[in-house]
């Protein structure tokens, strides 16, 4: 199919980005890498009335790892995080490699993924698990949303309709972190994704932060405290099954709700054991 017909508008910087927002109204829509968008308004899942092109804007794409942690712009490509090294942060890395194909790593971008808000997007997951905070600029300046308030459900955000995503910001390194996740076939959206951060002394575990993705309409933190456990299998497969006693998935083509619990339970005990490893 064709999408429905829309006007076009270039903006070249992050200011004429909200003011052509405000004047376009709330059916307007922003275009960076179109890796979702576009997509969708093929389909006539989306038909935005207009589309303002972010592509030429400048500044918005860097990867800066300071004292205050890690600060992405929101026209970072895929491509650059998973080819960055960044002390503390690998988990980025690796985790880009799980985003659609080559060709989709190095048009899509971290802000659009983000804005997307696909609760099986590896970004979104990660956002939430390393408590990111995701930076938005509009009419009356910027304001930061931690992750975990920013993902209100199925394809819904936090920004507001004359805003922007300008940057997401991680305030602390992960060292012992991994996503890890299961699709059909390679560079499909994952049917269940899993994620998990430790803190670890020694063989013994200090915290733990377990985040999931394509159980619920957004990324979905499992309550499950680790603190004193033994850093060991065991332990893995009692928290992968205490994760999946805790989500009711949806049924739909790709699975049922009882297959993705048990996705969920082999998921999560691998997430913990390549991040304790």
């Amino acid at each position: 199919m064709k999408p429905a017909a829309f006007t076009y508008h270039r903006a070249y910087d992050v200011n004429d980005t909200i003011a052509l927002l405000a004047e376009l109204g709330p059916d307007a829509k922003i275009l960076a890498g179109g890796q979702s968008l576009v997509a969708m308004m093929n389909f006539r899942l989306a038909r935005p009335s207009a589309l303002v092109d972010i592509t030429r804007v400048t500044g918005l794409d860097y990867l800066q790892r300071d004292a205050q942690g890690l600060r992405i712009g929101a026209l970072t490509r895929h491509r650059t995080v998973e080819t960055a090294k960044i002390d503390g942060f690998g988990v980025l890395s690796k985790a880009a490699r799980w985003i659609g194909h080559y060709p989709i790593r190095c048009r899509g971008t971290f802000g659009g993924s983000i804005a997307h808000g696909d609760a099986t997007a590896e970004w979104c997951v990660l956002a939430v698990l390393l408590e990111a905070q995701i930076v938005l600029q509009g009419p009356q300046g910027r304001r930061e949303v931690a992750a975990t308030d920013f993902f209100h459900g199925f394809f819904m955000t936090a920004t507001e309709p004359d805003e922007m995503i300008v940057e997401v910001r991680f305030p602390k390194a992960a060292p012992h972190a991994a996503l890890t996740e299961f699709s059909q076939r390679q560079g499909d959206f994952a049917i269940v994704a899993a994620s998990a951060r430790l803190d670890l002394a020694e063989s013994e575990i200090l915290t733990s932060r377990i985040v999931l993705g394509g159980v619920s309409q957004q990324p979905y933190v499992v309550d499950v405290n680790l603190a004193g456990q033994p850093a060991n299998e065991e332990t893995w497969r009692a928290a992968g099954e205490t994760a999946a006693a805790q989500v009711e998935p949806p049924s739909d083509g790709h699975g049922s709700s009882a297959y993705r619990k048990k996705l969920t339970a082999t998921l999560v005990a691998r997430a913990l054991a390549e991040a304790a490893a």
